[in-house]
Order: C-alpha cells, then structure tokens, then sequence
C-alpha cells in the first residue's frame, strides 16, 4: 500500500511562522476604539486598522482620518531619528493649549492612505485610549497572542538567595505569548515580611494596573521590585486577583519538585535599564 501524500513535495516545518522584517502588516480590526485627551475625544472609530511596523512585535492602530479630529493636529517636521517605517508626514497635537509634537503620523502606500496613527509606547500622548467600554494601556491588544490564567494544584516553591519566599499548591499559572510562565501566588502562601513594599506602578494591555510592587529586604545581588501584584486586574485576567508573581529571571522557582532555568526574557534587567516593551510595560 502506498502511504499517503508519498508523492508530495517536501513541507517545510517551522516552530513558528517567521516575522517579516522589512515590510509593515496591517489587518482591519471591528473594534470600538476611542483615545481621549482631557475632555476631548480625539479619536472615535468602529473601523481602525491593527499596524504591525518592522521590528516591533505588537501592534498599533491606525484610523481613518474622518475618525480623527484633525482640526486639532498640524504638520510638523519629519523627526531627526528613523521612526515608524517610511512614515515622512507628522502632526504636533493641540489640546486646550497643549501642544504634544510628533503625536501622529500617517504611513506611505496606498493601502494605508487616509488613515492616522498615535503614539503609544512611553509617550503621554492621549490621556485614555479605549476598545469597547474597557480601558487599554501600553498598545493595542494582539490577536494573536493569548493570556490565559489557569488555577493549578502544581507545587510551587519560590526561593530568593537560598530562603523559600513562596510555598503553595493552589497557584494561578498565568500563560501569556511568547513570555515564561508566571505563578501567581495567594498572599498567605507569601513570606512578604520578608519584602520591602515600592512605589512603582505599571500598566499592562491585557492584565491592567499593577499597584503593588515589592523588593527583597534581604541581601545579595537581587533586582528591585522583583514581586508584584494586580489587586484589580481586567476581567479577562481576574483568576489573578490580589495573588503575588515573582520575575522568574530572578529568582528560583521550584515546581513539582523541579528547579526551572531562569528564562533570558526583556525582563531580565531592571524596569530603569529596559529598552522598550515587547509586549507589555511590565508583568
């Protein structure tokens, strides 16, 4: 018996499909997106575009100029720095005196004609952006890429400089694209006596606002703010809840009796010294 597909061509196997890396992607998207800058909504569209530029692994969205209120941008100067693929148009924003340079910019090609896109990563352009009714924060979700937090019974152990912070049979294990997994821990499972409370504060676009954050009281060369917590997070994320993660890039985590490697992420240094997010500001 001949075996099926025999006489078929070789099929290349990939472990994933490989970015491009010199051209700019863009699929439309059906969300109800808004951006808002004091009391002025500046954007309002229920047909953006999702813009995935060369080199940059999420995405940004780009509106329709109708969607956009215009009167309230005007062309400036092409920045000194490559920014944004080709992109040779900008616009300074003007916002009840305010004027925000370089907060837009449209794209070259015909495709993407008569659209307008936003700064997002670490720039305070828009004050609110929105998708529907829920508040999103760093950039524009991907949809490709997933966040899931599953309760677990897996023994999970966390030890920093040789002392166990963490023991707990029932962690939420959050799975997120392209980042290690994260063990989220209820509270009472945590040495946090053994922690100093910080005041930093980061913003994710599928987890939402982390307002507590912790650094090791005790010795060695351990990075600050190596525990964190979201005490409201988004729906989606809600299986987190007031539990307490730890950067697996810094400490020893034990699970079912087996020591992991420290994974080599963005995350490995500290928030200060980090080039721009991947994916998220933070956890």
């Amino acid at each position: 018996m001949t075996p099926p597909n025999e006489n078929l061509a070789a099929v290349p196997v990939l472990r994933h499909r490989p970015d491009p890396s010199d051209s700019v992607i863009w699929e439309p998207s059906e969300r109800w997106v808004r951006g808002t800058k004091g009391d002025v909504t500046v954007v309002d569209s229920r047909r953006p575009l999702l813009v995935w530029e060369p080199g940059r692994p999420v995405p940004l969205y780009a509106f329709p100029r109708e969607d956009v209120r215009t009167d309230l941008m005007r062309e400036t100067e092409k920045p000194a720095t490559r920014r944004h693929a080709g992109a040779t148009v900008f616009y300074d924003l003007e916002v009840a005196g305010e004027t925000i340079p370089r907060a837009a910019w449209t794209y070259p090609g015909e495709e993407l004609a008569g659209h307008i896109s936003f700064e997002w990563f670490g720039r305070e352009v828009l004050d609110h952006w929105y998708e529907e009714e829920e508040e999103i924060f760093v950039h524009p979700r991907d949809p490709y890429k997933r966040v899931d937090a599953l309760p677990s019974t897996r023994h999970v152990q966390v030890e920093i400089e040789g002392t166990v912070v963490a023991d707990t049979r029932t962690p939420v294990l959050l799975f997120e694209t392209h980042l290690p997994i994260r063990y989220y821990i209820p509270r009472e499972d945590v040495r946090l006596d053994l922690f100093t409370p910080t005041d930093l504060t980061t913003r994710c676009p599928y987890k939402g606002v982390a307002t507590e954050y912790w650094s090791w009281a005790g010795g060695g060369d351990v990075r600050p703010d190596v525990a964190w917590s979201y005490p409201e997070p988004l729906a989606a994320a809600s299986a987190i809840k007031d539990r307490v993660a730890f950067y697996n890039e810094a400490v020893d985590i034990i699970v079912d009796g087996e020591r992991l490697e420290r994974p080599v992420t963005v995350f490995s240094a500290p928030a200060a010294s980090r080039p721009e997010p991947p994916g998220e500001s933070a956890r």
